[in-house]
């Protein structure tokens, strides 16, 4: 190949950079000439794109967001749309495109693989709900941020006798606060993979106040209700002062984590060597701290599960 796009499509994950720029640089060491898409598949239909080179990728590798911006949409799901976008793919000399994202993203991906663009994608979501891969980038530098949150956080509620319920992201995938909650030392953890029961709940964390506990920290997955809402209700049930913090977006921003780094940049380098060989409609990932690539269509059918160990062993621990 002698031309690729890259492109950032979904949420934005920390990593994303330090993607792209190894994307960019490896293209650039196999003699290829990459091409920046701005705003995901936005850029392909309004041909926002611009050719890249070493200089356009310095000093990003540690940036959170995407330096060529990122969007959700949804004409690229119509052939009229679809057609557009294939049209500017072509009078670009675009040969082959790296999408960085979700399950969303990796659809579109599959959708240019289809129409004879051989397209690969790199896993980026901080909600790490793609189950074919162990980790997605941007999951550990949002794990570290929540991790940071729920340590101030504790300060103050022990400070007031209080208990903070703390909401996350992840609407069907309770990962960040499992693991958060496990890490961080939760009281009680709520993901929307298992069922939930608010007594239960309340009656762990009056067992706490029985034995002199009385700040505590609920880990609540946005997926599984309204922190507020569970917030009044263990107020109401517990006699116990209760305040709710919704992280929200913050759990996106920020430089990436050494691990997200590191995984960016092998992902990035992985998935044009892969395009390099003329592959496409394969998806990267890493199982058992190997990189390795799948055919896209089968790693979107694998459906996320919780990891029963991690699970069981934070409800041992939250006794």
């Amino acid at each position: 190949m002698k031309k690729i796009g890259i492109l950032t499509s979904g949420g934005d994950a920390p990593g994303m950079n330090a993607c792209i720029r190894a994307a960019v640089r490896t293209a650039i060491y196999h003699g290829m000439t990459p091409i920046g898409i701005e705003c995901g598949f936005r850029g392909l239909i309004e041909n926002k794109m611009h050719e890249m080179d070493l200089r356009s990728v310095g000093d990003i590798i540690n940036r959170g967001g995407t330096m060529l911006k990122t969007a959700r949409c949804l004409e690229f799901k119509t052939k009229e749309w679809q057609a557009v976008a294939l049209n500017n793919i072509r009078e670009r000399g675009i040969e082959g495109i790296v999408v960085i994202g979700g399950d969303g993203s990796f659809q579109g991906a599959q959708v240019l693989t289809n129409y004879g663009i051989p397209a690969i994608g790199i896993p980026g979501t901080i909600d790490n709900d793609l189950a074919y891969t162990d980790y997605t980038l941007g999951f550990d530098t949002a794990l570290n941020t929540i991790l940071d949150a729920i340590r101030k956080i504790r300060d103050t509620m022990t400070s007031h006798d209080r208990v903070s319920v703390v909401e996350v992201m992840g609407n069907k995938c309770g990962d960040l606060a499992l693991y958060a909650g496990l890490i961080g030392g939760a009281e009680s953890i709520i993901i929307p993979e298992r069922e939930w029961n608010i007594d239960y709940i309340c009656a762990n964390l009056l067992r706490g106040k029985e034995r002199g506990k009385m700040a505590s920290i609920v880990l609540l997955a946005e997926g599984c209700g309204s922190g507020h809402e569970v917030s009044k209700i263990i107020e109401e049930r517990t006699g116990m002062q209760a305040r709710a913090t919704v992280l929200g977006h913050i759990q996106r921003g920020g430089a990436p984590s050494a691990r997200d780094t590191q995984l960016a940049s092998m992902f990035g380098f992985y998935a044009v060597n892969l395009l390099d060989k003329g592959l496409g409609g394969q998806v990267v990932g890493i199982k058992d701290d190997q990189i390795f690539h799948m055919d896209i269509h089968s790693a979107l059918k694998i459906e996320h599960e919780v990891n029963n160990n991690i699970y069981n062993l934070a409800n041992v621990l939250c006794i």
